[in-house]
């Protein structure tokens, strides 16, 4: 097959969940024999070589999100080009990443004589933000819906906008994580149990909520530290309150790398990441599930979807405190628990192994085009 993987972020900067997605989907479908471009849009002021099978157009926009969320996605493309790169590569199946994103993905599906697939990631804010924000994007979400053959998206709670906007179904395709890179390492001797997060530091990420409950935490166990890895708008704010309150043990180590980001969750004794809100699925959580290290994660619907069955142990509303705290000690402190949750988390992660996603896209791809009453 002839596949377009249409992905609206800047696959350069700013990496995020839905970029590491599009090239694990990418990779899985080269492999299996398609021919396989990414269509992604041109970064500003990028020196740095092309990969033969990425096609840039337009250019990309840096902007704050409503879900308090630094992007860098395609604003606007030329149509001329759009067309003639559509010519030019004739695609049997173009697979839009986040459709509802402005413009690039509406500009290509205007164009289009490909079976057009959708897969939604993100979820509206769970807050005052979310129906101001839906007053803003019905309109043109609702424009691009006409134009995609199928839809897909990656959680339940990811599902829930489009749903209300259209009675065509939507096929749930979870995110998957790479189980021959996340994988267990034995754990390194050290004074101190280790709480790590690894994240972008902004509001709905909930961190400073972290803070005050391993802040209590500290008053009953010395033998616990914090690392947290990442940056973001709110880091300078975060640490002024370490220091405000003597919060001791705690280091921000900045942004991390892949292999980094690995190491510490291996290392870590407990994985957390209070997320308040805008989290439709938890990729991150299944890299820690497939590291064998124990979660405590905010209570949000997409974490939820993930962290099921015996998973919901680690579910916890960050913005309370005493409940925060003593699920924290409680991953950190019982073995008994530990282990049943690890023993848990081994089983139920291999259902997200990426190939198994990958497999589920390319029978979506396949049967689409078998029935051919699409384009």
């Amino acid at each position: 097959m002839k596949i377009g993987l249409v992905c609206p972020y800047n696959m350069f900067q700013f990496a995020g969940g839905v970029q590491e997605i599009v090239n694990q989907q990418y990779a899985y479908l080269v492999k299996q024999g398609h021919d396989v471009r990414i269509i992604t849009p041109r970064p500003r002021q990028y020196e740095g070589e092309i990969p033969n099978d990425m096609i840039l157009v337009g250019r990309s926009v840096k902007a704050n999100t409503p879900f308090k969320t630094m992007v860098d996605f395609g604003f606007q493309a030329d149509t001329n080009e759009i067309e003639s790169i559509l010519d030019e590569e004739n695609f049997e199946i173009l697979h839009f990443h986040e459709p509802w994103v402005p413009l690039l993905s509406r500009q290509i599906l205007n164009k289009s004589q490909a079976i057009n697939i959708a897969t939604f990631h993100a979820k509206l804010p769970e807050n005052a933000t979310s129906k101001a924000l839906a007053n803003v994007v019905t309109p043109y979400t609702k424009s691009i819906l006409k134009q995609l053959h199928i839809l897909t998206a990656v959680s339940e709670s990811a599902a829930d906008f489009v749903r209300t906007l259209t009675k065509q179904e939507i096929i749930i395709i979870p995110n998957g994580v790479d189980l021959k890179h996340f994988v267990p390492a034995p754990k390194q001797a050290k004074r101190k149990k280790t709480i790590t997060y690894v994240g972008r530091l902004e509001t709905r990420k909930g961190v400073e909520y972290l803070l005050e409950a391993y802040a209590e935490l500290r008053q009953i166990h010395d033998d616990v530290e914090l690392l947290i890895a990442g940056s973001g708008v709110k880091k300078r704010q975060l640490e002024r309150l370490v220091e405000q309150y003597a919060i001791p043990d705690v280091s921000f180590l900045g942004f991390v790398s892949e292999e980094q980001k690995l190491q510490l969750m291996q290392q870590a004794d407990v994985y957390c990441s209070p997320a308040l809100y805008g989290e439709s699925f938890g990729i991150v959580l299944l890299e820690a599930m497939a590291t064998g290290t124990p979660i405590v994660a905010g209570n949000n619907s997409g974490y939820a979807s993930v962290m099921t069955g015996r998973g919901r142990l680690s579910l916890v509303s960050p913005k309370n405190n005493s409940d925060f705290a003593q699920r924290l000690e409680l991953m950190l402190y019982d073995e008994e628990i530990r282990n049943l949750w690890i023993e848990w988390a081994k089983k139920e992660v291999h259902k997200y192994s990426f190939d198994r996603v990958a497999e589920a896209y390319e029978a979506t791809y396949k049967s689409a085009i078998a029935t051919n009453s699409y384009a």
